[in-house]
């Protein structure tokens, strides 16, 4: 038998599989570096140098007048007038790689909006003339977190509730379980759509809601694992000994019933992103304006001559969810108790 812990040999399994590995290092890059958005695709400078004077313009708004501008109003830096202030010479200015934010309405654009890829705009603008590229990388950020957050209360809420469940079993499991019936057989799609509507739309409201119906599948899955351990010899002896019945859950049983809930982690996340892309492209998700790739959607489906709104949209959505699904197959296989048994086999 190896000397290795079990989750080191499953690591080291997960790191076998090429694909899966390769995919959460994309996806982990992607994420860090979409949580820099605004150093990375901003209307603002980074650093400015301008007569003598360093600013920071990309966490400090600054009137129009500090560079030579007639009015107090902050400072546009897409405007000529600027770009030839700080072109002058003695004076710098360091712009992030694409000169747009989520927001930023490009109102000295040659074509009308939406306007095709240019040497301006690397993916274009939507209909109403806000970078693509930007819109992109924002709502990528704003899929991932909000997956993550989704995902972290779903799981909260699964395993307690399944833990509850399966160490208890009996009349507890049974009234239980009659719940989690009930609540499963509720239309999700029609009851996110009635609330969202009912409700001023937030992110945390859509958290909420998506949450309230995605924990069920993890509860299912932490059940039975307490239902399988709770009449293992190791909790046998633990009761004998008088240990509580919180410690014998969370610091026994727990610890093993946990592989299902990381193995479907990233398919959770997959399936928020799902649901909020769904609910911003009825108009019923993010607030108005939020950078969201439902929205960017939405409007390729106004705009079909449009054709890199829906290339963008679609490519951005699609690369997101067959990384997740990609590491989940390999999460999966890596937790495999039946290969676990096969390597413990001299």
């Amino acid at each position: 038998m190896t000397s290795q812990g079990p989750w080191r040999r499953a690591w080291r399994r997960f790191r076998a599989n090429r694909l899966g590995y390769r995919s959460l290092l994309v996806f982990a890059v992607l994420f860090v570096l979409s949580l820099g958005a605004e150093l990375i695709s901003n209307d603002k400078p980074l650093v400015v140098h301008y007569q003598g004077h360093w600013y920071f313009p990309v966490v400090e708004t600054l009137p129009e007048t500090t560079f030579g501008g007639d009015f107090p109003t902050p400072t546009d830096y897409l405007d000529p007038f600027v770009h030839e202030q700080l072109a002058k010479p003695g004076n710098f200015a360091l712009f992030p790689i694409n000169h747009y934010h989520h927001s930023t309405i490009n109102y000295f654009a040659t074509a009308s909006d939406p306007a095709p890829p240019s040497a301006q705009n690397w993916l274009g603008t939507d209909d109403r003339g806000r970078d693509v590229l930007a819109r992109a990388i924002y709502g990528f950020r704003l899929s991932v977190l909000f997956a993550l957050a989704v995902t972290i209360v779903c799981a909260l809420l699964g395993v307690i509730y399944g833990a509850l469940q399966g160490f208890f079993a009996g009349w507890t499991d049974l009234y239980m379980e009659r719940f989690v019936e009930i609540w499963g057989s509720m239309p999700e799609l029609y009851m996110l759509i009635i609330f969202s509507a009912l409700f001023a739309p937030s992110v945390g409201l859509l958290v909420t809601l998506i949450s309230a119906f995605s924990w069920l599948g993890i509860a299912a899955y932490v059940r039975a694992e307490f239902l399988k351990n709770r009449t293992l010899d190791y909790v046998r002896a633990a009761r004998a000994l008088g240990q509580r019945n919180r410690v014998i859950i969370f610091r026994h049983i727990l610890p093993n019933a946990l592989t299902p809930v990381i193995t479907l982690i990233p398919f959770e996340m997959a399936a928020a992103i799902g649901a909020l892309t769904s609910l911003d492209f009825l108009g019923l998700g993010v607030p108005p304006g939020t950078p969201s790739l439902g929205e960017l959607l939405q409007q390729a489906k106004g705009n079909l001559d449009a054709w890199w709104l829906a290339t963008v949209g679609v490519g951005v959505l699609v690369v997101m969810l067959v990384l997740l699904i990609l590491v989940g197959d390999a999460l999966r296989d890596a937790l495999d108790p039946r290969k676990e048994i096969a390597e413990e086999k001299p």
